[in-house]
């Protein structure tokens, strides 16, 4: 149970952390293209951020799925991008990143664009363990 703990805490963390890179990329971006005229009113820089800790834990928590063994991987997946990708989208409307001043393309457009780079984060890390586990199985059978 504390080893569950801690990988949660540490998913957790790991999507936060993740969630706040991509928040400050995309806010360099933003005052770049506005030529440093880029502003926010009435606490909207305090939204985004919470919005971003909890898109961060929206994705990071539900990583956990991935310990059990006995839930078909293509379940796993679906649970924890589903889960992230709903808490994102209720995120960006929330706190206006998708939605609201643009037109309904647009949103789609940016939500398609949010949702791919969660896809490619997931891929990544997917390599990454799929890498850690085919070392592991190697030393194994190299032990025998």
């Amino acid at each position: 149970m504390k080893e569950v703990i801690k990988d949660l805490a540490k998913s957790t963390m790991i999507g936060i952390g993740i969630a706040m890179v991509i928040f400050c990329i995309e806010g360099i971006s933003f005052d770049i293209r506005y030529n440093g005229n880029f502003s926010l009113e009435n606490y909207q820089f305090t939204k985004m951020v919470i919005g971003c800790v909890l898109v961060g834990m929206g994705f990071g928590i539900p990583s956990i799925v991935y310990r059990k063994d006995n839930i078909p991987m293509p379940v796993r997946v679906l649970i924890h991008m589903g889960t992230g990708c709903v808490v994102y989208t209720m995120v960006a409307y929330a706190v206006g990143w998708i939605g609201r001043a643009s037109s309904i393309s647009h949103g789609i457009f940016a939500a398609a664009i949010q949702f791919g780079i969660a896809f490619i984060i997931w891929f990544l890390f997917m390599r990454y363990y799929r890498a850690e586990a085919k070392k592991l199985n190697d030393k194994i059978q190299a032990m025998k």
